[in-house]
């Protein structure tokens, strides 16, 4: 038994050596080489970060739409919903048809499309066609409905003779020039017309309302108006733009878009940020490997360092890694996260069919047949405030019109058969319309912002309105459905792993909570560590680059070619040491101490050298 672990254990110790060593070249080779393929993707990724923090959303959220919207100022004669809806049925048709998504018709036509898909979308095109939301707006100085069907569909119906209305590239000029008379009345505009684009890089989830007017006005502003209702969705400067390109252009690798690589970007920002936490995981592990400081009892380097590195960059690297590598490593992991690899989170927000569940199929008389009323009427109904828009909303057989002011806030208009504000019960009772045999839990309202219902930044209460009904149902994935009272719009919908995943994405790559989401605090906290992540990405750029001369630069002459020097000249140094030494007198300062030291290195070279 002592024999066998005589020889078992020293076989064991090297084994472990072996590994040890195996697992630590591994970890060096790792870092080494992701950190030079990543290192221009880093320093752009941190870059791009600090233009996004102070650049302007590209698309134009409610509160703007509203500010810059047309006065309503509602005539006698204007058409109801019901009848502008009924006047336009052939028109939509046709139009739906026209609009139909490339997608669906691509996959039909390759056969791609598999049975129960082609049984869905038939079974959808046989359902009645109803009507899911509708303002009433003035858009060129007429007066128009935008409609939107339970199918998902845009349409903007006039309200003087019903027929379908899509905005030409003349009434777009006028647009664009109401938008930014509303602003700034004193200064002329000169409005004209680009181009129409299907589709456009700088707009994200719109593609419900193409294609878009391009607008240029005076000198450099832009606009992107819907060609089906004469939304206005994208207002900016040239400076707006410029942030725009060095922000979130880069950020979210959006010229692969413009390279017609769209469909492989969500991929490739997956892999990069995978690739980026391991990368920055690795680092960390090095930086703590090697950094000694002297509290923890270990021995530091030469003149008393904490690190073993003397040139200038790699120390910066060192540093910058070591501090800030924690938090870079929480902006690649969220990043990696928010791609949704293998689809590990559930879709945030509500489909389209529980959307049409949630407000149910029969659109009430009163909201078919209403007709705007008199400017003197409807004045003293708002106590003379300026409204931009009239806006039906339904739940199952209950209705609300509510008024909107230029500066966002909802006047809620008393009606027959109308209600002011969507009771409980209606709100409950839409939330089991979605959540069918699914018990509801509880319910509760919200006068303050929580964790998951909150505003980003460059958002106000038009946006996320409060106070809200908070709906949790007895699921298993305890889902959380957020309405607003006012209008009944389902606000958000949050199950178990959306929740996490606000907290892995939103928490970790926004730091969107707590004390630290308030400015300047937020900007400060942001500030820093990006700047951290800036000097990372600058110091693996210079290493990096180092790094590649280094091994793929042709190599000079090893010194086993050359010459080997005579047996004289190893002599000669050696004697000439001595030499040296004999004139040194004993008293020497601290200074030829340290010189000794040397000297006797210098010697044990020289000796193994030519020994």
């Amino acid at each position: 038994m002592n024999q066998y672990f005589q020889l078992t254990a020293p076989t064991l110790s090297d084994f472990y050596k072996k590994t040890t060593k195996s697992l630590n070249w591994l970890l060096y080779q790792v870092h080494r080489w992701l950190g030079i393929v990543l290192a221009l993707f880093m320093f752009f990724w941190f870059f791009t970060g600090l233009v996004i923090m102070y650049s302007t959303p590209t698309t134009q959220n409610r509160s703007q739409q509203l500010a810059h919207a047309e006065s309503l100022a509602p005539e006698v004669g204007w058409l109801s919903l019901g009848v502008a809806w009924d006047m336009s049925a052939e028109q939509r048709k046709e139009a739906a048809a026209k609009h139909k998504p490339k997608a669906m018709e691509g996959m039909a036509m390759s056969g791609q499309a598999n049975k129960a898909d082609t049984q869905a979308n038939k079974a959808k095109e046989e359902k009645p066609v109803s009507i899911a939301d509708a303002r009433l707006v003035r858009s060129a100085d007429e007066p128009v409905w935008l409609v939107e069907d339970s199918q998902g569909q845009h349409f903007a119906l006039s309200a003087l003779d019903g027929t379908l209305r899509e905005t030409t590239p003349e009434l777009a000029v006028k647009i664009a020039e109401n938008w930014f008379n509303t602003e700034n009345s004193r200064e002329s505009v000169n409005a004209s017309y680009v181009e129409t684009v299907d589709k456009t890089i700088i707009l994200r989830n719109q593609d419900a309302l193409s294609p878009f007017h391009r607008i240029a006005v005076n000198d450099g502003n832009e606009l992107l108006i819907s060609v089906r209702t004469g939304e206005v969705l994208h207002a900016s400067s040239r400076v707006d733009r410029a942030f725009y390109w060095a922000g979130n252009w880069l950020h979210l690798l959006k010229p692969l878009d413009s390279m017609g690589l769209g469909k492989i970007r969500s991929d490739v920002q997956m892999w990069l940020g995978l690739f980026a936490t391991i990368a920055t995981l690795t680092g960390l592990i090095i930086g703590w490997l090697r950094w000694r400081p002297s509290f923890t009892g270990k021995p530091t380097y030469s003149q008393g360092r904490t690190q073993p590195y003397r040139e200038s960059w790699i120390v910066w690297h060192f540093w910058s890694g070591l501090i800030g590598g924690t938090v870079v490593l929480f902006w690649a992991f969220s990043g990696f996260l928010d791609t949704n690899p293998s689809k590990i989170f559930s879709q945030a927000n509500p489909t389209k069919q529980e959307l049409a569940r949630y407000s149910g199929n029969q659109v009430p008389d009163v909201m078919r047949q209403w007709q705007p009323v008199l400017p003197i009427l409807l004045a003293t109904g708002v106590d003379g405030a300026d409204i931009v828009e009239l806006g039906w909303k339904r739940l199952g057989d209950d209705t609300v019109l509510l008024a909107f002011m230029r500066d966002g806030q909802r006047l809620p208009q008393a009606l027959d058969n109308t209600t002011t504000q969507f009771s409980e019960a209606a709100l409950l009772a839409a939330i089991k319309r979605v959540a069918g045999k699914t018990p509801v839990e509880s319910q509760q309202v919200l006068t303050e912002y929580d964790n998951y219902y909150y505003p980003r930044h460059h958002q106000s209460l038009v946006e996320k309105p409060l106070p809200v009904l908070l709906v949790t149902l007895a699921d298993d994935a305890g889902t959380r459905f957020y309405l607003d009272p006012q209008d009944g719009k389902l606000l958000a919908k949050l199950d178990r792993s959306g929740r996490v995943l606000r907290w892995l994405y939103s928490g970790l790559h926004h730091w969107d909570f707590g004390w630290l989401y308030y400015r300047p605090l937020w900007d400060i906290w942001m500030l820093i560590w990006v700047s951290f992540g800036l000097v990372l990405g600058t110091s693996s750029l210079v290493v990096g680059w180092r790094r590649l001369k280094q091994t793929f630069t042709p190599k000079k002459a090893s010194r086993s070619t050359r010459s080997v020097p005579s047996t004289s000249s190893a002599l000669s140094s050696s004697s000439l040491i001595i030499r040296l030494k004999q004139t040194i007198s004993p008293k020497k300062s601290s200074r030829f101490k340290k010189a000794d030291v040397r000297k006797s290195e210098t010697e044990e070279v020289i000796g193994k050298r030519y020994r």
